[in-house]
């Protein structure tokens, strides 16, 4: 099947779960306080519907545009704009009817289910798979900045050895990218020196130049020869399968990074290489072409075999039922405050940060090009993250935006006419719309010159 197709089937099942959930997790207390709920939808039904029952007082249903769902509660402004209703007497199982208390629970609803979710998703994955990760501090000469524009912007050095960022120390290798885009300071040991570096403000804006630079740095790659290639002009030179490069000519030679470099400045001429050979060490002479090649294959490494040659360490984590349960809360709240930091720096625009938000096409980008239950509940659960956490912003037409008046209430004892909420919700509905033209307008822009 298609790669494309792939990911636009797990696009929609994921995005199908998500509304279905969130919107439930209005209905329900909604129910639950006897209020009426005339429509419960997944996508927006705008002129017709693809699929329609009525049970009870609710017509269930699915609409053609997909760009959310919805339930439909009597008594209340929401994104349908229907108010002819509000000009009535007011019924007892009318939103607008119902204690502030119960609103609130019912506005708070949907991103609190789409918050457990995650969590759900999160300690299950934990319970399965549990956690392996490389530790940041057993890098043993630090990582290799394969970008070197980047990694001059950000003050990281080939060798560096990343160890915080903002203060906080990195655990796993693999956080570090998001680490250092949220950062505003990274913490390194260069040459036994602690240095602090304060990231630049546009960071952010030099990663998104080009998104397939975005890790610019990686773990840094031994030279550990697999064979001489055949017609190669080192052919009878006694190179073996294993053979780890320490030195060339005298200089440290170990990683790809120094020996690059090193082959360059000896074009043409015969250099000496000294090995590791089965715990042995061994000079030989070969000669680099014109190439600036020794022509040898090179041999990678498993991450047990790096492990055991001492190149790094991988961390292992099983847990029990009960364990993967603060585990994956852990990691819900990890996330939350991940992706709020990002948003952070969006609505900064000194950041640049606004240049990577995407709309659909992102979205979708974000699950894997070949089906894996593990890659869609993971992405799943981030997608459940953010929904939660837009939809809690005090925006009108957002749920945030109805808590926001239904808090003013509490607390004032004055409840917003409904004139205004009429209102408010078109300014919100026309905001979320801009919003959504410039994200999609962002992938289109990025397919079309990018």
């Amino acid at each position: 099947m298609n790669p494309v197709v792939i990911q636009v089937i797990q696009f929609f099942l994921s995005l199908s779960i998500l509304i279905v959930l969130h919107e439930l997790g209005h209905f329900i207390p909604a129910k639950l306080f006897k209020t009426k709920v005339e429509k419960f939808y997944l996508f927006f039904d705008i002129k017709f519907s693809l699929f329609k029952k009525k049970i009870g007082e609710t017509v269930y249903g699915i609409g053609w545009l997909p760009l959310g769902g919805y339930v439909k509660i009597a008594g209340m402004i929401d994104e349908s704009m229907v108010t002819e209703q509000m000009n009535e007497v007011p019924n007892p199982w009318e939103f607008r009817s119902k204690p502030a208390w119960q609103r609130l629970i019912i506005m708070l609803g949907g991103v609190t289910v789409n918050f457990i979710l995650a969590v759900i998703i999160y300690i299950g994955m934990a319970y399965k798979y549990g956690d392996q990760y490389i530790r940041m501090d057993s890098l043993k000469d630090g990582v290799w900045v394969v970008e070197k524009r980047i990694g001059d912007k950000a003050g990281i050095q080939t060798g560096d050895k990343i160890i915080a960022v903002d203060g906080e120390a990195l655990e796993a290798f693999s956080d570090v990218y998001i680490e250092l885009i949220n950062g505003n300071s990274v913490t390194i040991e260069r040459e036994g020196q602690r240095i602090e570096k304060e990231l630049p403000v546009d960071f952010i804006s030099t990663l998104i130049e080009d998104e397939e630079k975005v890790r610019f740095l990686t773990m840094r790659q031994p030279f550990i020869i697999k064979e001489v290639s055949k017609g190669s002009h080192n052919t009878g030179v006694d190179l073996q399968e294993g053979d780890e490069v320490l030195a060339i000519n005298g200089n440290p030679a170990r990683y790809y990074d120094q020996v690059t470099p090193i082959l360059e400045r000896n074009k043409g001429e015969e250099v000496n290489i000294l090995l590791n050979r089965g715990g042995a060490q061994k000079t030989i002479l070969a000669k680099v072409n014109e190439e600036a090649a020794l022509g040898v294959g090179l041999k990678g490494l498993s991450a047990e075999e790096a492990q055991e040659m001492g190149y790094f360490k991988v961390e292992e984590i099983k847990y029990t039922f009960v364990e993967s349960i603060p585990a994956g809360i852990n990691k819900g709240v990890e996330t939350l405050t991940n992706y709020a930091k990002q948003l952070k720096k969006i609505f900064n625009p000194s950041t640049g940060a606004y240049k990577g938000v995407g709309g659909f096409a992102a979205i979708g980008s974000m699950f894997p090009s070949t089906w894996n239950w593990a890659a869609f509940w993971s992405t799943t659960a981030l997608i459940s993250i953010i929904l939660a956490f837009m939809n809690v912003l005090p925006i009108p037409a957002l749920d945030g935006g109805h808590v926001a008046f239904l808090l003013y209430e509490m607390v004032s004892g004055r409840k917003p006419s409904d004139k205004f909420l009429e209102y408010a919700q078109m300014v919100g509905f026309f905001l979320l719309i801009a919003l959504l033209l410039f994200a999609n307008g962002n992938d289109v822009y990025k397919w079309l010159f990018k």
